[in-house]
């Protein structure tokens, strides 16, 4: 995929558990021990140590979107979709996420004028392109959308096609080829989707109503070998982010008032640098929010490897819609104004590892990293119970905030239900409580972060729990990545030398 121009302006481009992320009552004695055998004393050698790209001289310089003067025509013939019902929109808005849920933020809707490959081929209205190329493009608008992705279902495609997707904004535009799209379909059906989900791609939202869709083929090729349908679209109706123009100028402060921005604190801005925001949708169209992390391996070969939360990707055909947005911070502690530096990804992601038994989702990205990024070192070893626990997240798909606890005990999580286990060898989860800051709906998946001397190091991903602002002595369950590293990221993040 070829970022053409991007321009986000400030992006340029248990207990019954009462939200993934925190919120809610139940857990609430977060101060009581458990009995039961204690951890071993920790083998502080277990761990790969965080890498940091722009302080290696021999590191490859990060891959930036090139300039591109490419505009939708104006003539675009458009597909309007009405508004959602308010009742609808404010629902989706407003809700909770439920337990072990990722935060929504977005509605499917059906397309019926684009809903087959014929009725679309019937829409397009071909032009002479640069080169003998032929264009067609359609606008696609869903009115109060916060921003909209396109589902577009790519039957056929001759060498050498390329789909462009464009906002409002001129030069804002991002590509993918007919090669990518079939690689794409083939690691979807792989993964067991059907032809349906498998050939769909979900085009970037653009932080707006409309998306267009703009079809290049090569000279020499017939409008009649394309073959594609956009039979839904995602209809964001939840942003965290609006003013006059989305994106550009304050965020809109969504996560608790008990939040601490990490900008505010300067001995984990190399965290911060390792944690992005996710947005992606479901075979359905539904949108959420997550958190993520990227994570080193032993060569610190700069592969991107990423960690999330199995509840939120746990589906190859899930993972291909992956967007994650970096160094989505405060400009200035508390200032609420988006970092000028943040970036966004697109191009989804690999599927290598999930499972429930600890929440873990274990990805390679697909595209180019921004420069800048940090990956983050790991500790696969017991972590003590008594240990000072950070985490670096996006509540609400806010900007990036801060928590800090400790490690209380051990748990098990199982259908949105968590509790203390006195088995510490086989519990699947890190229980944690809060002493500053929470978590929310949208920090799901988001490291937990131990320090081992004067580094930090990942032990775990957020499920979910009973904490928030509201119930500051709720706790937070993590699964642990000691467990998943044995199980099979050490396949990746260790080859050759086990652990």
């Amino acid at each position: 995929m070829r970022i053409c121009r991007i321009r986000w302006a400030a992006l340029p481009v248990v207990l019954a558990l009462a939200a993934c992320g925190g919120g809610g009552s139940g857990d609430n004695s977060s101060s009581i021990p458990i009995s039961g055998p204690t951890p071993e004393a920790p083998a502080w050698s277990q761990r790969i140590e965080p890498y940091d790209p722009g302080k290696s001289a021999s590191a490859a310089k990060a891959v930036s979107p090139q300039p591109s003067a490419l505009v939708a025509p104006a003539d675009t013939r458009a597909i309007t979709l009405g508004p959602l019902a308010a009742p609808l929109a404010k629902a989706i808005a407003s809700a909770p996420a439920a337990p072990g849920a990722p935060r929504q933020i977005g509605q499917p809707r059906g397309v019926a004028d684009t809903a087959s490959a014929a009725a679309t081929a019937a829409l397009l209205q071909w032009r002479p392109g640069p080169g003998g190329t032929q264009l067609a493009a359609l606008r696609f608008e869903s009115q109060g959308a916060h921003g909209v992705r396109l589902g577009v279902r790519v039957q056929a495609l001759p060498p050498g096609a390329v789909l462009r997707f464009y906002g409002a904004a001129r030069g804002e535009a991002v590509e993918v080829g007919a090669q990518e799209l079939q690689a794409m379909a083939e690691r979807n059906a792989l993964g067991g989707a059907d032809a349906a989900a498998a050939q769909t791609y979900w085009s970037p939202d653009f932080a707006g109503p409309a998306t267009t869709l703009e079809v290049q083929i090569p000279a020499g090729a017939t409008p009649t070998a394309v073959r594609l349908a956009v039979p839904g679209l995602s209809h964001y109706t939840l942003t965290p982010a609006e003013a006059e123009d989305a994106f550009t100028a304050k965020a809109l402060a969504k996560s608790g008032s008990c939040e601490i921005d990490v900008s505010c604190n300067s001995d984990y801005q190399q965290q911060s640098r390792s944690v992005a925001r996710m947005t992606y949708v479901d075979e359905t169209g539904t949108a959420f929010f997550c958190s993520g992390t990227l994570l080193n391996d032993t060569a610190s070969s700069g592969t991107p490897y990423f960690l999330g939360a199995n509840h939120c990707i746990s589906r190859q055909v899930v993972a291909s819609t992956l967007i994650t947005d970096w160094f989505y911070r405060s400009a200035s502690c508390g200032s609420g104004s988006v970092n000028a530096g943040a970036r966004r990804l697109v191009g989804g992601a690999t599927l290598l590892y999930a499972s429930a038994a600890t929440d873990t989702s274990f990805m390679r990205l697909n595209g180019p990293l921004p420069a800048g990024i940090v990956y983050a070192g790991s500790y696969y070893g017991g972590a003590p119970i008594g240990a000072a626990v950070a985490n670096v997240h996006h509540p609400e798909g806010d900007l990036q905030k801060l928590s800090l606890g400790t490690l209380q005990r051990y748990g098990n999580c199982n259908n949105g239900s968590c509790g203390s286990s006195s088995d510490i060898a086989n519990a699947g989860f890190l229980v944690v409580n809060w002493q500053q800051g929470s978590t929310e709906p949208g920090s799901s998946g988001a490291a937990a972060f131990i320090t081992i001397g004067a580094l930090r190091y990942v032990t775990g991903q957020l499920y979910g729990g009973t904490a928030s602002c509201a119930a500051p002595n709720g706790v937070d369950y993590f699964g642990r990545f000691d467990l998943s590293y044995r199980a099979a990221l050490r396949k990746w993040l260790s080859p050759g030398l086990g652990g």
